[in-house]
């Protein structure tokens, strides 16, 4: 079978109209917002010196804030702004999803259309400016009729080039919770399904270019003065929007949301979540590639309605605990806490997935290490390497205290890269997952922590508040509770890390309900 007859493709076709018509709808709109703001700054401050020198500085530092940390800041500013709102007048608002992704954008939008505005406004010649006064016309009417004309080349440039980085960047914000073309990109970089990650990066371009040139037809045509031709242009952009909102126009907004983080085994997970919903005859779809603390919040806020986490994360990123307790107990307090804020703890699924040092089995024979104590010896020669999180959590700080552990460098990396990664020698020693198939695959071995650093991370699964007493939903997901066990997993991890149609999440999660007897 060839690349192209691959039926991932098909899948990935299946997805472009969600995907595609949310990536639109977020793009236009911030271009939309970015334009509001900026073409008015543009035009006060052309004259002004000082506040045009601020202005532009201001907007040239959130270019050089990256695209992914840019949209990630705004989500726990607007959680801070929606709890103010509610404290004072009584009124909330969603802070996930389209809002963050929209006003992030929109910032980002803004430097090339206050240059390029600033720079065709000052680029006029004055003679004609001193002609346009010298016929009688006011300041307005030589800004509408002979200024803004004259800079509209210039100025459509910086628009083009806002749209482009626009679409661009959007990508990037499914973490927070928007759906965008970028699901194709993270799920297929997480499941290493290149199709998916191809898939994404065509269409994300395309759209640009289409954009980008619906956006010249207008600017030639205004330039012009040719009508028919603006109209043609602007007709393109208002039947793309109307394209990517007929979709959606029939789709039920009442079904449950399952929230999924940015690795494999939660992409099937959810996909297992969703497949036991739909198939209690509930409506039910998947909403993948959250960042850790946007998806509880997320959870908290009713965004989404359920979510596998671990206890272990939870124990210490959301009560910020610090000291180890039995597993049995951990979950007991756990469970009282989360229900204080309305969440449910419905029930364990039956296995772990605990941070582990792991490293390649020979090499830890050959130098004698069965422990993290024993490796503590070595680390002052050695190299780690961990997900994007690890380095930042409370876990890696209690491993360091515990062991004294005092690496020669650190490097992050994708989750799946980190075990060859470790296996051809790049890096010592990784911070893997002890569910993950692929320790198995390549010979590796995850080293005991004698001193429990590392908390229980038993998979739970967690309900939203609106959802307590949701029996029909509890009934239907009841099946799963304590049912996959360690082994079990792990085999469903390695079939997804596989690059073909059947490690698909979806390919995946049938396979894992068929091995715990479903049909």
């Amino acid at each position: 079978m060839s690349f192209f007859d691959d039926p991932r493709w098909g899948e990935a076709l299946s997805h472009l109209p969600d995907y595609l018509g949310n990536h639109v709808r977020v793009s236009l709109a911030a271009l939309a917002l970015g334009l509001v703001v900026s073409l008015p700054l543009a035009i006060l401050t052309r004259n002004r010196p000082a506040p045009r020198a601020i202005l532009l500085a201001l907007a040239s530092i959130v270019q050089t804030v990256p695209g992914l940390a840019l949209l990630a800041l705004f989500y726990p500013l607007l959680l801070l702004a929606t709890s103010v709102t509610l404290a004072w007048f009584g009124v909330s608002f969603s802070a996930f999803g389209f809002l963050p992704a929209m006003l992030a954008l929109a910032l980002y939008s803004m430097l090339p259309v206050l240059r390029n505005g600033i720079t065709g406004l000052n680029g006029i010649d004055p003679a004609l400016i001193e002609a346009a006064k010298g016929v009688g016309m006011t300041a307005r009417q030589s800004l509408v009729m002979v200024e803004l004309p004259l800079a509209l080349p210039v100025m459509m440039a910086g628009i083009r080039t806002a749209a482009v980085w626009v679409i661009g960047t959007a990508t990037l914000s499914t973490p927070i919770g928007q759906t965008s073309l970028g699901n194709y990109i993270f799920a297929g970089l997480q499941t290493q399904n290149w199709v998916f990650v191809l898939f994404g990066c065509f269409a994300s371009a395309l759209l640009a270019l289409a954009v980008d040139q619906l956006l010249g037809l207008i600017e030639s045509g205004l330039r012009r003065g040719n009508r028919p031709r603006a109209g043609l242009g602007a007709l393109g952009i208002a039947a793309l929007v109307a394209a990517t909102l007929v979709p959606t126009m029939g789709r039920s907004s009442s079904g449950y949301v399952v929230g999924a983080k940015t690795f494999a085994e939660q992409y099937v997970l959810s996909a297992l979540l969703r497949d036991r919903l739909q198939a209690a005859g509930l409506e039910a779809a998947a909403r993948s590639g959250l960042g850790s603390s946007v998806i509880f919040e997320a959870l908290k806020a009713g965004d989404i309605d359920l979510y596998v986490d671990y206890s272990g994360t939870l124990w210490a990123n959301q009560l910020h605990r610090t000291d180890i307790k039995p597993r049995a107990e951990l979950l007991a307090e756990l469970k009282a806490a989360l229900a204080r804020d309305n969440i449910t703890l419905l029930g364990e699924l039956g296995f772990e997935n605990a941070y582990a040092l792991v490293m390649p089995k020979k090499r830890a024979d050959a130098l004698g290490i069965h422990t993290i104590a024993d490796l503590a010896a070595h680390t002052a020669t050695m190299s780690i390497a961990g997900d994007y999180e690890f380095f930042s959590r409370p876990e890696w700080a209690a491993l360091q205290k515990a062991y004294g552990l005092q690496f020669r460098a650190q490097r992050q990396m994708q989750p799946d890269f980190m075990y060859a990664a470790v296996a051809s020698g790049e890096v010592d020693v990784i911070a893997g997952y002890t569910s993950d198939g692929l320790i198995a695959k390549y010979d590796l071995v995850a080293l005991d922590d004698p001193r429990q650093a590392i908390p229980p991370y038993d998979a739970i699964l967690l309900l939203a508040p609106k959802r307590t007493g949701d029996e029909r939903l509890k009934a239907a997901l009841s099946s799963l509770l304590g049912k996959i066990d360690i082994a079990t997993m792990r085999e469903a991890n390695l079939r997804a890390s596989g690059n073909d149609a059947n490690s698909s999440p979806d390919a995946v999660a049938k396979w894992l309900w068929g091995k715990l007897g479903g049909r």
